[in-house]
């Protein structure tokens, strides 16, 4: 079931020079961590000056796809929803 969270976490990301890439590799979240799978869906929006990255992503597992929120102004990280795969 997709659930809106909402809440600040903690984020390790990595940055590889030769392709250019930064992405995040690690998320902490309600004292748990999940390492990153397959980030499906990376796009940038704008909201006044601040640019905001936005990753839609799946855990290691595959279990748990999130959605995170990373400001570029701030640099916090914000959980946006998560879904666990189920229906219900």
């Amino acid at each position: 079931m997709r659930e809106k969270i909402n809440e600040s976490v903690s984020v390790v990301m990595y940055y590889s020079a030769t392709k250019r890439v930064a992405a995040p590799h690690t998320i902490s979240w309600r004292n748990t961590e999940y390492r990153v799978g397959k980030i499906g869906y990376h796009h940038t929006i704008t909201e006044g000056k601040i640019l905001h990255h936005i990753y839609e992503l799946v855990d290691t597992q595959e279990s748990l796809w999130f959605r995170l929120n990373l400001n570029t102004n701030t640099l916090q990280w914000n959980l946006e929803a998560v879904h666990d795969g189920n229906t219900h």
